[in-house]
């Protein structure tokens, strides 16, 4: 049996592939692929307006190729993981 930690990584592997293949290279999430990603897999995601997405997209894009690849998208899961951090602490 798989450990949680073990567990809880291959669910983030998973979802980003889930969502990276709908359009385009099937190692990259777009634009909209993020949105819906945001969207479904996240409580505050229904409450993001288009701009803000854009500014996420911006933000997580370091490379400026217009497309969030894997680290990119590892780097904001590390960025949200530091935020829980300070809410559970607190």
């Amino acid at each position: 049996m798989a450990h949680p930690l073990d567990q809880a990584i291959g669910l983030l592997v998973t979802i980003f592939h889930k969502y990276s293949a709908h359009e385009g290279d099937k190692n990259t999430l777009s634009k909209g692929e993020l949105k819906e990603l945001i969207q479904k897999e996240f409580t505050i995601g229904t409450k993001l307006q288009d701009a803000e997405v854009a500014k996420l997209m911006d933000d997580l894009d370091r490379n400026k190729d217009h497309m969030v690849n894997f680290q990119e998208y590892v780097t904001f899961l590390g960025s949200l993981a530091l935020i829980y951090s300070d809410i559970l602490r607190d």
